[in-house]
């Protein structure tokens, strides 16, 4: 603790005595200045000890005494130091009334305790407070590499920087997840800083901020060294950190940050291995694929996966729906094949797993964020989900995710699934303007007959295609008679120039049919 007027009271060589505000001792003292000066307050920082003799001063005049007090309680001075038996026998009363109603310590000190010995007597303590800060933080540096080298994950770590600071600690991953928190009830309150965390991820590293107030003060520090944050480190204390505890959060960043590096290289080779296990994978060699696979992806390959193929509009997309899904895999213990590609990356992930799932999320809260204006953000992906496959159907997969990127792309939308594509209508897949333009120039001359009023051409089309050809059934539909259907039938076949017999004109006619009555809900 720094040094205060009542260790200084306390401090038997200096014999100091308390005149007024004797409540008010706790106050910390940053430093001991003597000055004269009859408004010293330019020169103070706040904190000090003013140490006088009144020589300027008219002591005796309380309104002089009232506004020279003041003035130094406004700028933090913590007490004033009088001597007496220098240019007044005692302090005087106009001096001792003004600081009681200020609320400002006022400590007498006698003519044998020349300031001097109590400028020494603070600084000393400031610098034994400071060794002791430090030698606190070095015990602790020591105390969290153990925990760090003895590769128990993070955990340990935290419950021992949570002792240091007399508080609590979590571990963020880069998607604003708590990983691990210490003591255990923090992390309820850890997750809360979720939004918090996930602002200061968006900032370069290292960066931090603090929230909350003082009864609850939380200090967010990033984990990392690159353009973007690999993590958050939380603390939480009642008050500002002290010295030491400033050491061991730095120390414990520090170590967070390196285990992080760490892990970083160890994924760069397993993403090697995974290029190689993928390769191996779409060549049609799904038993070679388990070998090299071993028991880093060997799991997946047991289980049905999917294959998704994201694209970004710029690298620090992939990157972070890759590290969301990595983060979701490893917390509930997936193993997630991740293999980079030029400007997309390719992934296996465990067919209803929480790699898939967060993906999904991700895409999902993409899609309903406003879109802002002058085009995709850098966080903004494009992603194809293949359908649940096995080793032996990895080519497949991989085609049915670009097909689906294809369309998530034409779309517009972060994510599209291939068994959307099998179970829904084709129509979707054609909805755009050059369908449209091909259906408007086939129709139009069959509207054109009907604005005239000269029959009901395209309606009787409708309803002859939708009943496969058979003149009672689609006649009974439109209320006429079946050869007056076959007539219109005919005038459809004159206008057009085309046969109704020709498969391949019905086909056009029902899509054409299809993708205008499609857009004219939106053209009204």
């Amino acid at each position: 603790m720094p040094p205060t007027l009542a260790s200084l009271v306390q401090h038997s060589a200096l014999k100091l005595t308390v005149r007024a505000g004797a409540d008010r001792l706790g106050t910390p003292v940053r430093w001991a200045h003597a000055s004269e000066l009859a408004d010293p307050v330019p020169y103070m920082d706040g904190g000090e000890l003013l140490l006088v003799t009144a020589t300027n001063l008219d002591a005796d005049d309380p309104e002089s005494m009232r506004r020279y007090v003041r003035r130094l309680a406004g700028a933090g001075v913590a007490g004033v130091g009088f001597a007496v038996g220098v240019n007044y026998d005692n302090v005087p009363a106009a001096l001792v009334e003004a600081a009681e109603e200020a609320g400002l310590p006022l400590l007498e000190v006698p003519r044998r305790t020349p300031f001097l010995a109590i400028s020494k007597a603070v600084s000393a303590a400031i610098a034994a407070d400071q060794y002791r800060a430090v030698t606190a933080g070095f015990e602790a540096q020591r105390e969290l590499t153990k925990a760090a080298l003895a590769g128990d994950g993070p955990a340990e770590l935290l419950a021992r920087l949570a002792a240091h600071i007399d508080g609590w600690a979590a571990l963020y991953d880069t998607s604003g997840a708590v990983l691990a928190a210490a003591p255990d009830w923090a992390a309820r309150r850890a997750a809360r800083l979720t939004p918090d965390v996930e602002r200061l991820r968006d900032r370069p590293a290292p960066a931090s901020v603090v929230v909350g107030d003082n009864e609850d003060r939380v200090e967010l520090q990033s984990l990392g060294t690159g353009r973007r944050a690999r993590g958050a480190l939380a603390v939480g204390t009642g008050a500002a950190l002290g010295t030491a505890e400033r050491y061991a959060v730095h120390s414990a960043v520090a170590l967070l940050t390196l285990t992080t590096a760490r892990s970083r290289s160890l994924q760069g080779a397993e993403q090697r291995l995974g290029a190689a296990v993928l390769r191996m994978l779409l060549a049609g060699q799904p038993d070679h694929a388990r070998a090299v696979a071993g028991d880093l992806y060997g799991g997946l390959l047991d289980a049905p996966f999917r294959l998704l193929i994201a694209e970004a509009a710029a690298p620090a997309g992939s990157e972070l729906l890759t590290e969301t899904m990595e983060a979701a895999a490893a917390r509930t213990g997936e193993a997630l094949l991740l293999v980079p590609e030029a400007e997309r990356v390719v992934v296996l992930a465990a067919d209803g797993g929480s790699a898939v799932a967060a993906c999904a999320a991700y895409a999902e809260a993409q899609d309903d964020r406003a879109p802002r204006e002058g085009g995709a953000e850098d966080s903004d992906v494009v992603v194809g989900l293949s359908a649940p496959s096995g080793p032996i159907a990895v080519s497949a997969a991989y085609k049915q995710a670009e097909q689906a990127l294809s369309v998530a792309r034409r779309r517009g939308r972060a994510l599209v699934e291939h068994e959307e594509l099998a179970a829904g209508s084709v129509l979707p897949l054609l909805a755009d303007d050059a369908v449209r333009a091909f259906a408007d120039g086939m129709l139009r001359a069959l509207y054109e007959h009907d604005a005239k009023g000269r029959g009901d051409l395209v309606a009787s089309l409708r309803a002859w295609l939708s009943r496969h050809g058979q003149w009672d059934a689609a006649a009974a539909d439109l209320g006429v008679h079946r050869h007056t259907l076959r007539y219109r039938m005919r005038r459809v076949e004159e206008i057009l120039g085309r046969s109704l017999d020709d498969p391949d004109v019905r086909m056009e006619l029902w899509l054409a049919l299809k993708t205008t009555e499609a857009a004219t809900p939106a053209e009204e």
